[in-house]
């Protein structure tokens, strides 16, 4: 499948940028940037068969749990870093933003809105949790366990003191979307490039 999503993510990447993609899965999107952007690109998940296969791609990702932080990489050490889809999956989805601003000096961020028209409709017609392209599992086997919406991440942003660069809206992962309206009740998958404000002046 042609992920459109991860050509939104592209476009928000400058060119030859170092780049760290946390959650990187089996590599797809950060081999698309080092080769479409050029960037110096380095990964990291948790799932060893994931990183297995980005090794086979030629990629540099280690293993590592994204609920422990990100400790080991300096304050503004990193042009971006993009957590993709994953968001709605940590224990500590809080602290891995405010450390992906820490890190980077862009943080790119990905996730499915629980907000979507047919989400709510899903739930008020059937009284279920909702299945769709963008959440695929029953509740009861779902890596799901943090799920929010566009309004609950621009109220993230806002409580940790994060700019909200750009924004980005979709409702296929493989084709592009008109503009939308009332994202938050319109859109199925959202992009936020967000970084840490600058401090006010001194005196």
């Amino acid at each position: 499948m042609d992920r459109f999503d991860y050509k939104l993510i592209e476009e928000m990447v400058p060119e030859g940028a170092t780049v760290l993609d946390l959650g990187c899965g089996d590599g797809e999107l950060l081999a698309e940037l080092v080769r479409e952007r050029h960037v110096q690109g380095s990964g990291v998940d948790v799932d060893p068969a994931a990183v297995e296969a980005c090794v086979g791609r030629g990629l540099s990702v280690f293993h590592g749990d994204l609920d422990e932080g990100l400790a080991d990489y300096l304050d503004g050490s990193i042009e971006v870093v993009i957590l993709s889809f994953s968001l709605q999956q940590l224990h500590r989805p809080r602290m891995l933003v405010r450390e992906m601003a820490r890190v980077g000096r862009l943080a790119i961020v990905s996730f499915p809105n629980f907000a979507h028209w047919s989400v709510r409709g899903q739930l008020l017609a059937r009284g279920r949790m909702p299945v769709s392209e963008e959440l695929p599992y029953q509740w009861y086997e779902t890596p799901n366990i943090h799920l929010c919406t566009v309004n609950d991440f621009r109220d993230l942003c806002r409580r940790e003191g994060l700019r909200i660069e750009r924004e980005a809206y979709l409702n296929r992962f493989d084709r592009p979307t008109r503009r939308l309206r009332r994202p938050n009740l319109t859109a199925r998958i959202a992009i936020f490039a967000v970084a840490r404000a600058a401090p006010p002046p001194a005196g």
